[in-house]
């Protein structure tokens, strides 16, 4: 039996191909009949970490992001190259980002960050036994990493001081669901 909501591609056409992303507009038939346009944005799957210190701090980053102009209070996260979602790739990033390595990464969950639009799939950690490692930044970034208690995270979505959905997503899941506290 097929899905009735399925959209079924009918042509696609790259309309931008970039460094980080592509984007590109399909035309698709709808399940309840006629025909629809898409537009896609292409992204490679991506990593994010909540690392906890011993004494329950989140090791956040802050940076600025151009498309919201704004500078935003984040959990360390990049792109994989390749498809390559590995311990050793999600410990990259959390140097790169923070100057810490882990002795314990823990899957939380993976998800699509805006599937109304975009097919970028983010896996979850929680990184814990940290200590000091760092390896060089990339070029194009500049980071403050920033301590936090865990205890306030909830207060600080609420005012909107962490307003990033994989932070958000990911801080409540060691909040909630984790049980490696």
């Amino acid at each position: 039996m097929t899905d009735p909501q399925a959209e079924h591609t009918l042509g696609s056409e790259m309309a931008y191909r970039g460094k980080i992303l592509n984007v590109r507009v399909d035309t698709v038939s709808l399940g309840r009949g006629g025909q629809g346009i898409r537009e896609v944005v292409e992204h490679c799957e991506c990593v994010c970490i909540v690392p906890l210190d011993d004494a329950e701090n989140v090791i956040m980053v802050k940076q600025y992001r151009k498309a919201v102009e704004a500078n935003l209070l984040e959990i360390p996260a990049g792109g994989v190259e390749n498809g390559e979602v590995s311990r050793e790739a999600v410990l990259r990033e959390l140097q790169e980002e923070t100057g810490y390595t882990a002795v314990n990464l823990e899957l939380l969950s993976s998800f699509w960050t805006t599937p109304g639009f975009c097919d970028e799939l983010m896996h979850a950690y929680v990184a814990t036994g940290l200590t000091p490692s760092s390896l060089p930044p990339d070029d194009d970034e500049d980071i403050q990493v920033k301590r936090v208690p865990l205890s306030q995270v909830p207060d600080l979505i609420r005012k909107g001081t962490i307003m990033d959905a994989k932070s958000i997503a990911s801080l409540l899941m060691v909040m909630h669901l984790w049980d490696g506290r």
